[in-house]
């Protein structure tokens, strides 16, 4: 069985110096870990916050893009680029870990189809249309109050898109503009790194009647990882969120100059105290799991940690080399062997041949 992990903000940390070939102490993410937890390949996630104007939210995702590429000619006896499932199938025959890449946040793509076709031509398989603010192509779960759904470009990106074989991410995106996709798009669409909005009542998860849609559309969901998303009790404590406060502010300072020493080691020392929160863990990212696998089916279900964008991990899972603790539980709860390598990574791989054609 191997793991496929719909979305990590690993090239975020490789613009902050990270060395991915590297087991790094306090990494969610690198190369020695993702072959140590039996991941076969991972969604290298390109993220934009939602702030900057285009121009340089375009030279950012292509800063991080060069980045990623950089890593993988540093390591070829570790990863290799995938495009497709065939190209994965090419790196398993040679040991390597497979990259695919992802845009987080459709801004970089401003409102040009030319700059959406470019991006595919250099790799990119999915854009989540948006982050944690409305842009050019459509609402957010953040704010959803500029287009009610999708915008006019974002009706024709959507339709380049799916020409394309190029996945629609609506993890972020706001209800009306998740309805306008699962009504427009011709292609089935998915939702990289979201949970369910009836287990957890966060704006970014997934209602019942949601999962039920990706489903019928032959979509898929990846269980995010967050602590927020999975259960309302993180952070329910004052203390909590305030050392959570905290952590916001050392990671930013470390984000502004991520060579300077004295931010590294204090960002590493928050990492460990932020661990010292009561935060959920496997039982309730696999409680995700068996919920939208009863609404959206089993066939249409996998895991979208995102790590190493999140500011804290789960309880236990502290890294993705500790991924296979998942399907461990999994096992435990009643799934045969085959459901678990579908949830693990399968399906991923299913709904990206679907979606290329």
């Amino acid at each position: 069985m191997e793991i496929f992990d719909s979305h990590v903000d690993t090239p975020s940390q490789l613009i902050r110096l990270r060395d991915p070939g590297i087991d790094n102490g306090y990494g969610h993410v690198d190369f020695p870990k993702l072959r140590r937890g039996g991941v076969g390949g991972s969604f290298f996630a390109l993220y934009t916050p939602a702030e900057m104007e285009p121009d340089a939210a375009t030279r950012y995702a292509l800063e991080m893009l060069s980045a990623v590429y950089d890593s993988i000619d540093k390591y070829p006896d570790m990863v290799s680029l995938a495009r497709s499932p065939e190209e994965v199938a090419k790196n398993r025959e040679n040991g390597l870990v497979s990259i695919f890449l992802g845009m987080e946040n459709g801004s970089p793509i401003q409102e040009s189809l030319s700059l959406l076709r470019l991006f595919f031509r250099m790799g990119i398989r999915y854009v989540t249309l948006t982050h944690n603010g409305d842009n050019a192509l459509a609402d957010s779960a953040a704010e959803g109050k500029r287009w009610h759904g999708l915008s006019p470009f974002g009706k024709k990106a959507l339709a380049e898109m799916n020409a394309l074989g190029m996945m629609v991410d609506l993890s972020h995106a706001s209800d009306e503009t998740f309805w306008d996709c699962i009504r427009l798009s011709d292609a089935p669409v998915i939702a990289s790194h979201s949970c369910c909005r009836s287990l957890c009542p966060h704006r970014r998860n997934l209602t019942d009647d949601m999962l039920k849609a990706l489903g019928d559309k032959d979509g898929y969901v990846g269980i995010n990882f967050y602590p927020a998303f999975l259960s309302e009790r993180f952070l329910s404590d004052p203390a909590d969120a305030a050392l959570f406060e905290e952590g916001e502010k050392v990671e930013a300072e470390f984000i502004a100059c991520p060579s300077d020493p004295s931010r590294v080691q204090a960002w590493n020392e928050m990492q460990v105290r932020l661990r010292s929160l009561w935060r959920p863990g496997v039982r309730e990212i696999v409680d995700h799991i068996d919920h939208a696998v009863e609404l959206a089916g089993i066939d249409h279900v996998g895991i979208g940690s995102d790590f190493d964008g999140i500011l804290v991990p789960p309880e236990g899972l502290e890294d993705v080399s500790m991924m296979g603790k998942i399907f461990d539980e999994m096992r435990r709860r009643g799934y045969s062997e085959t459901e678990v390598s579908q949830v693990a990574g399968a399906n991923l791989l299913a709904v990206m041949r679907r979606i290329q054609g």
